[in-house]
Formats: C-alpha cells, sequence, structure tokens
C-alpha cells in the first residue's frame, strides 16, 4: 500500500476541528473551484458547485471521490484561507472569491 500524502483542510469556524484529507484530491478540488467561483458581487450558489467543479477535475479523481463532500469541504477550507467568502443572498447561500 503506498503512502498518501495528506493535507490539513481547515475550518473557518475556530471552535471546529479541521479535516486530515488527501493533498492530490484537495488540490484538483480546490483548482476546479478557482476557476468556477467568479469575483462579482452576487458570487455563485454553493448547491450550483457540485456539478460545476466535476468538468475541471481529473476523470480518474473525480471516479474516486464524492464531489459533493470535497466541494464542501475544500469551500471551508479556502473559506478559512481567506481566498473566497460566503454570501447569504436571498436565504441562499453563495460564494466569491475575495
Amino acid at each position: 500500500m503506498s503512502e498518501k500524502e495528506m493535507f490539513e483542510a481547515l475550518h473557518p469556524d475556530p471552535t471546529k476541528n479541521g479535516t486530515r484529507v488527501t493533498k492530490a484530491y484537495y488540490d484538483a478540488y480546490r483548482e476546479a473551484l478557482l476557476q468556477v467561483i467568479p469575483n462579482t458581487a452576487e458570487g455563485v450558489p454553493f448547491s450550483s458547485l457540485s456539478k460545476a467543479v466535476q468538468p475541471h477535475v481529473p476523470a480518474d479523481i473525480l471516479a474516486q471521490t464524492s464531489p459533493g463532500w470535497w466541494v464542501t469541504t475544500v469551500k471551508l477550507d479556502l473559506e478559512a484561507r481567506k481566498t473566497i467568502e460566503r454570501l447569504k443572498i436571498k436565504g441562499r447561500q453563495n460564494v466569491r472569491l475575495v
């Protein structure tokens, strides 16, 4: 069994712990999210991100992962690192690049 490089994905709530994840998967989903999240005033609905990133994630990684879980985990990490921010628009959660 090969040893995979791990990465600590942060959580924006300081009272919660981050999650240890496979760095290669994290990097793939991070790059995909940064491609689909705009820096516009309204951002993009969080609910649409799982589907939006799929064309940007390598097929082998997509086949081995759950896009919904990875999008949520990486989105939280990007919020904690102040790369993206969460917006409340019409009762739903949107995100945009900072």
